[in-house]
């Protein structure tokens, strides 16, 4: 049966001064590693026992009502503007209308140079694809607002970095690619006209409820807002939160140099790029609001008032911090088991986080450990857990079913720094059974798997991820 995919190309319809038309780069010997078939029967796709399932989603062969093109956008880096950036190695193949009635992209990456690579080759090589992989659908596993990965494809082609790698290329499904450094592009160029287009396009798609520049702005605010503290409660970190990796969906993008903590640290970094920790843990609470700011300001054209909109769009941002708070108590008061939140929690937790601080508590197990009674063998300081727990048991004791609420926001699998680099390297040698496990095994992160036990175990000190790499 061949594959059929219903696309519906609304982004391809505006003018091209969104993008550039480029045909995917043809590839030696595509062989597939895996493909998503529970994700595309969601997009509608048909005809899933295609033999050229690796030549389509390699970009060898375009699939009928395909039109593969590369966004452009801006966008600030570690702080610094970048007025041109743009796919450099990834080509959006087009829209489907999935069957909930949501627009996604389906997006190549790795599939050869476009317009704006900057001297790249556009290649992807397989550790990044595999990466991307396993984070994205772990996290939408999680219950976070994520890309999705559809199929990894090695290319049997080589890519030339610091040593020569093994090729592949990801196939991405998102909400949309629209990003913050989409509305910077126009706005910088001070093509109003477009920047009209991208808002009116983009409300549409994602804010219809909104009627003016201000209304979607705040609910952008919003989404971002959840997002970051929700990435927080599960002790992630993005580690590349630039302008060009902040969409306006609320979606997580762009897995490079992200990681979950093992042990708990507020200034974690792991990014080997973030030299100055501008996207530890901690400090993705006010990198967000800081990317919203750069957003309203490049909104405040699409106002003819603009005094008018730099007052309104001030107040957005300056609301944003107390968003956050108060998305963050709520997320954390889940995973104490507590359901209505209240100010006072937010000591209750800061005391059990610096208890696991200063004892070099693994995060994830800690937490998880609270709904089995064995928090306690987490923490270093035994006689400060014993104060505090009394102190929990007494604000818990009013709680309905307070431990059905932790094991529902507390997982007990993540994908672990050190397995992802383990899963990469067995896969660097053909075999990929472990990228396989893990797939399994994070698609039901909330769920005690005793099979998979070792899967929880924090890193030996010789297995310590002490830096994530790009990947690019």
């Amino acid at each position: 049966m061949t594959l059929s995919i219903p696309f519906d190309n609304s982004y391809a319809r505006l003018p091209e001064a969104f993008y550039a038309r480029v045909p995917p780069a043809r590839v030696a010997a595509p062989k597939l590693i895996a493909f998503n078939t529970a994700l595309a029967g969601d997009l509608g796709i048909t005809g899933m026992g295609d033999p050229l399932l690796a030549a389509i989603f390699s970009g060898n062969t375009l699939p009928e009502g395909a039109n593969p093109l590369a966004q452009i956008y801006a966008g600030h880096q570690f702080g610094g503007f970048s007025p041109q950036l743009g796919d450099g190695r990834a080509l959006l193949l087009g829209e489907v209308i999935d069957r909930a009635g949501l627009r996604r992209d389906i997006q190549l990456k790795g599939s050869g140079p476009t317009p704006f690579s900057r001297r790249g080759d556009g290649r992807a090589a397989l550790g990044p694809v595999l990466r991307e992989y396993v984070l994205s659908e772990a996290m939408h596993a999680l219950g976070v607002p994520t890309t999705r990965a559809l199929a990894a494809v090695r290319t049997g082609d080589d890519v030339y970095r610091e040593t020569i790698l093994p090729g592949a290329v990801f196939t991405r499904v998102a909400a949309s690619h629209i990003r913050v450094g989409t509305f910077q592009l126009f706005a910088s160029r001070q093509q109003y006209p477009e920047l009209q287009q991208l808002y009116e396009y983009t409300r549409a798609r994602h804010y219809p409820e909104t009627t003016t520049p201000g209304e979607m702005l705040a609910a952008v605010c919003q989404r971002q807002a959840e997002l970051v503290a929700q990435w927080m409660s599960l002790g992630f970190i993005h580690g590349v939160m630039n302008t060009d990796n902040c969409t306006l969906s609320g979606e997580t993008i762009d897995y490079g140099p992200c990681a979950f903590m093992d042990q708990y640290h507020p200034d974690m970094v792991y990014s080997s790029i973030d030299q100055h920790g501008r996207y530890a843990y901690q400090a993705q609470a006010d990198i967000i609001v800081w990317n919203m700011a750069q957003l309203a300001t490049a909104m405040v054209p699409l106002v003819q008032d603009q005094d008018a909109a730099v007052t309104e769009f001030t107040e957005i941002i300056n609301a944003m911090p107390n968003l956050i708070r108060g998305a963050w108590l709520t997320r954390f008061d889940a995973k104490l088991g507590l359901g209505a939140p209240d100010p006072e929690d937010a000591r209750l937790i800061a005391d059990l986080l610096q208890m696991m601080q200063a004892g070099g508590s693994d995060f994830t197990n800690t937490f998880r450990a609270l709904a089995s009674g064995s928090a306690r063998d987490e923490i270093t300081d035994r006689a400060a857990y014993d104060a505090w727990h009394t102190r929990w048991q007494e604000r818990i004791s009013g709680e309905s079913a307070p431990e059905a609420r932790m094991r529902a926001a507390n997982p007990a699998f993540i994908p672990r720094n050190h397995r992802v680099e383990q899963m990469i390297a067995a896969a660097m040698e053909g075999d990929e059974s472990l990228f396989h496990h893990l797939n399994a095994v994070l698609s039901r992160p909330y769920e005690d798997q005793p099979e998979a036990d070792e899967l929880r175990r924090p890193p030996l000190p010789s297995e310590v991820v002490q830096a994530t790499f790009c990947g690019t």
